[in-house]
């Protein structure tokens, strides 16, 4: 079923060692009765001005979960995530009257006014942090007393399921998307009439999420214990929160502070003691809000390595802690990041970090087709994790702030998404009769690893299935199974049969047995989200002429690997770092080996076994949108696992896919300068510019507005104004990098044989 990807040495290796694999008894969850559930899109990292967005909450949800001509991408849920740490901002108070509610009335004032200067002034609680009358306020204040209330009567007001999260400022690392959830909108709030005055009295709480902010975020260095201070007095009032973690470090470090009654790092090992306190905060999820939480590490390559000194990146070997602290909680990663505008996709940039005087790339350098290395690299990270038979899936997020240069108003971007514009979480959220979504379904849809990531509505429908087949009464065709996956897709749901399982969970099968895969998607007809209309640039390299508003799935590759079972603190294979300089920026057109990655890192037995496009699927009968494409693993003798990815692009498309149609370096559609990698030298090393190599030749449209315009429709016919020049020819960079170049990712499933590894992480 290769249609023209030669596999390389590693990857027949690979092949070689699984053999020809199976697995037999069906997975215990697909066997059980499972609560009915669609696939709904939604986003969970996403910024407003209660921290650096540039919109208030009410602007936010309405331009995220409406479905209007200006705003077709309306998402199902949302968890609305700003930064951990403070705020000055009164981001309750929406921008104009468009965006009031009878709750929540335009003031004349709009979401840039400060909490104490607005009218009423509020006052900011715990320790004084800024200065009046511009003084912050604590996240832990403004999550419990202003933001959930908003977000429940909103919640209320649409009847949607929207609720609060926070993107943590992460102790001994950068940043983490993470909430709790108990107490958020409870069937009560949506029993009871709604005021048509100002003023809300919300029926639930987020309690539990403040005080997780209060006692692990590193942005919030505030000992108040979420209480009132006044003249630098505590005065008792309020909270009284206590940090201390069932079993935990406590007292017992020095690091403890007992009047915060929380970790407090300092000293020259913050990156250390803080990993510790994180590892905490997990455990403190686990023991107290285990089913309603969810911590899950962001754009977690962009920050390099991690610092024993500091507080920056994310290794393996942290990954693993936390799922090992909380496997119910700390369970996935972002690694395909937000800000795929910017002038760096991802905010990945060579030389982007300092580490006492040393400069250190993202790792990987950069995004590769908006994926982070850890999951874009098969064979990496991601891979080893899975190889161990972990429950970590892979999320993505629009990491929202602002269109940079424009509107936020506007088509265009030169730096974000608005969330559900390109990137989308689709979770299976299992309602059944419920009369509404709940937060509890969408954090359970999410642990399940029952979940895929799109980017730019490449697809919009997936069913995944795997089935155990033996000869005999037990044999499966594959037109059985692959019924199965067809009537998954088109009714937007997974299976519920007996044998098979799909994303998330584990097949158990005997030895020598065999198993039917079977993957139908949706590649939907008519125009994108993308406000662009003319043709793809990177396409048009190897002569294919498809508009960026009409793109289309040009295949999908299943990539497998070995179950090999966990591995353990303090073993050689548990913890390093992804080697610096990954980019090779002499051979653009190809990938560096995994040769000097260290093992912890890197599973070598993962590999493509079998690539499909429209040359080997088939179009599902009366319904042309929906691909098939089914195989057989016979003889399966291994545990091992099971994920899937496809794209736009062909194989070999120049400076975007290597020759087996790997994602390549987005190093050659980033526009920003690039520092010395020396840090004994100041100043750019790779100017602006420097680096772009695909030309955008698309010129004479009718429709192509002045970057000075406002312009919210679609149906740009030729290269944007905002794209870049280089020697007289304009260039792909920004957004239409994005939207030429479209990624899905699923999450895997497990297949357990008896008497091989045991896939311990997943039931």
């Amino acid at each position: 079923m290769q249609f023209g990807f030669p596999l390389r040495p590693i990857a027949l290796a690979a092949v070689a060692a699984i053999g020809t694999v199976v697995v037999g008894a069906a997975h215990s969850q697909a066997t059980s009765t499972k609560v009915p559930g669609k696939y709904l899109a939604g986003d969970f990292h996403n910024h407003s001005t209660c921290s650096d967005g540039a919109v208030s909450m009410q602007k936010k949800v309405k331009k995220s979960m409406d479905r209007t001509a200006d705003t077709p991408w309306g998402l199902d849920w949302f968890v609305q995530a700003g930064h951990g740490g403070t705020g000055n901002r009164n981001c309750t108070l929406p921008e104009d009257p468009a965006f009031a509610t009878p709750a929540y009335p335009f003031t004349g004032q709009g979401p840039q006014t400060t909490w104490e200067n607005s009218s009423p002034a509020v006052v900011p609680k715990g320790n004084a942090s800024g200065t009046s009358p511009n003084r912050n306020m604590w996240r832990w204040q403004a999550i419990q007393e202003f933001q959930y209330p908003q977000l429940e009567y909103l919640a209320v007001l649409r009847n949607q399921p929207i609720f609060a999260g926070v993107e943590s400022v992460v102790a001994g690392h950068e940043h983490t998307s993470m909430a709790v959830t108990t107490g958020q909108l409870p069937a009560a709030a949506f029993s009871k009439p709604l005021p048509t005055t100002p003023g809300y009295t919300a029926t639930g709480n987020a309690n539990a999420l403040a005080m997780w902010q209060y006692c692990f975020d590193r942005g919030n260095s505030d000992t108040s214990r979420g209480n009132l201070v006044t003249g630098g007095v505590n005065t008792g009032t309020g909270n009284n929160w206590d940090c201390s973690v069932p079993g935990g470090l406590n007292s017992t470090v020095p690091f403890w502070s007992d009047p915060a009654r929380k970790l407090v790092p300092t000293g020259g090992t913050q990156g250390e003691q803080g990993h510790l306190k994180t590892v905490e905060g997990v455990k403190w999820m686990a023991a107290f809000h285990p089913d309603s939480s969810y911590y899950v590490p962001a754009h977690l390559e962009r920050a390099g390595p991690f610092n024993p000194a500091g507080n920056n990146g994310f290794n393996v070997e942290h990954l693993r802690n936390f799922n090992n602290a909380g496997p119910r909680v700390a369970f996935g990663f972002e690694s395909q990041p937000g800000h795929g505008a910017s002038d760096r996709r991802g905010e990945y940039n060579l030389r982007r970090n300092s580490f006492a005087g040393v400069r250190y790339d993202s790792v990987g350098g950069t995004t590769f087709g908006g994926t982070g290395v850890y999951a874009a690299q098969i064979g990496g990270v991601w891979d080893a994790l899975l190889g161990e038979g972990r429950n970590w899936w892979f999320f993505a997020s629009s990491d929202w702030h602002s269109r940079g240069a424009f509107s936020v108003d506007d088509r265009r971007s030169d730096n974000d998404f608005w969330p559900g514009e390109y990137q989308r979480n689709y979770t299976m959220v299992r309602q059944g009769s419920s009369p509404r979504v709940s937060p509890q379904m969408i954090v359970d849809g999410l642990r399940s690893g029952n979940n895929w990531v799109d980017s730019g509505q490449l697809i919009d429908r997936l069913a995944f299935v795997a089935c155990a087949s033996y000869n005999g009464v037990g044999k499966r065709a594959n037109a059985a199974v692959e019924a199965i996956a067809v009537a998954a897709a088109v009714n937007n749901t997974d299976t519920n049969v007996a044998g098979c399982a799909t994303m998330g969970e584990k097949l158990q099968v005997r030895a020598g047995g065999e198993v039917v895969v079977s993957i139908v998607v949706r590649d939907p007809a008519g125009k994108s989200f993308s406000p662009y209309s003319f043709p793809n640039p990177s396409l048009l390299q190897v002569g294919i002429n498809q508009p960026l508003d009409k793109p289309e799935l040009h295949h999908v590759d299943v990539i497998r690997g070995l179950v090999t079972g966990y591995r353990k603190p303090g073993a050689s294979d548990y913890a390093g770092a992804w080697p610096d300089d990954w980019v090779d920026m002499a051979n653009p057109q190809q990938l560096r080996s995994l040769a000097t990655v260290p093992a912890a890192a890197k599973n070598t037995s993962a590999a493509v076994i079998q690539s499909f496009s429209k040359a080997s699927w088939t179009t599902v009968p009366g319904k042309p949108e929906f691909k098939a494409m089914t195989f057989r693993l016979s003889a399966v003798q291994a545990s091992q696992y099971l994920r899937l990815r496809g794209t736009n692009l062909p194989p070999a498309v120049p400076f975007e896919t290597d020759a087996s149609g790997n994602p390549l370096s987005d190093l050659w559609t980033n526009t920003g300068s690039i520092g010395f990698k020396d840090s004994t030298k100041s100043g750019t090393e790779f100017p602006e510019n420097a680096m772009l190599r695909i030309p955008c030749t698309t010129t004479g449209g009718s429709n192509v507005p002045d970057n000075s315009a406002v312009f919210t429709t679609g149906g740009i016919d030729a290269c944007p104004n905002h794209l870049p020049v280089v020697n007289g020819q304009r260039m792909v960079g920004f957004d239409v990098a994005a939207w030429s170049d479209l990624w899905f990712y699923s999450n895997p499933i497990f297949i357990e044989v008896a008497g091989s590894t045991v896939v311990a992480g997943v039931r």
